[in-house]
């Protein structure tokens, strides 16, 4: 049984728990421990949920193709009144976009829609899904758009990620998109070493 694993199990407070489970799972390749763990997802304990949570998306950041399977139970958290569950499922479906992107580009309504209301971290983990799928020319044509949009609305503390994130996978007029955002988004940084981050990525951009 996985879940006597988990942390609140354990009478801990902490993640440790948590992130050893995940890795033991991936050693194992625990089918039964990632599915017992989903099942969990489904219960009304909230602290057991998180830590269940917590150990898929650290699973997935080591082995996606363990949680793959259970794309769809993610994308239902999407929707969940609890942010914390929304954050974490996002977190999950940015690691699985590596070995599901198909499935991922399917969902896109739902991660945009959860990204409008979601947390900083929402955002991050849907960038970095978008990102992904971008660096693939057939789904370019439909996340560049969403990754412009995420450039010109991003909070300032997150901007210069953003900006690492887009700029390898900006191609052809994307290129002079992504340097008007951030040229005219320079200015709103609040920090030198902000504006030095995007100062690069304009230069990187400049290259070609």
């Amino acid at each position: 049984m996985v879940t006597e694993q988990l942390a609140s199990a354990l009478g801990r407070t902490d993640e440790q728990p948590n992130i050893a489970l995940a890795e033991a799972i991936v050693a194992e390749k625990n089918v039964a421990g990632v599915r017992e763990l989903v099942d969990l997802l489904n219960g009304k304990n909230k602290v057991l949920k998180s830590d269940a949570l917590k150990a898929l998306y650290e699973v997935g950041g080591r082995a996606p193709e363990l949680i793959a399977p259970f794309l769809a139970q993610f994308k239902n958290l999407l929707t969940s009144p609890d942010n914390g569950m929304v954050w974490g499922a996002m977190c999950a479906i940015d690691t699985i976009t590596a070995v599901k992107p198909e499935a991922v580009y399917m969902m896109l309504p739902q991660i945009m829609a959860a990204v409008d209301k979601g947390s900083v971290i929402t955002r991050d983990h849907a960038v970095k899904a978008l990102v992904k799928l971008a660096g693939e020319e057939r789904f370019a044509k439909t996340t560049i758009p969403l990754l412009l949009e995420q450039l010109r609305s991003a909070p300032v503390n997150q901007l210069p990620m953003y900006a690492e994130l887009v700029a390898p996978v900006a191609k052809g007029g994307a290129v002079k998109d992504v340097t008007e955002i951030l040229s005219l988004r320079l200015q709103d940084l609040p920090t030198a070493a902000k504006v030095k981050r995007v100062e690069k990525v304009l230069k990187q951009l400049a290259k070609g």
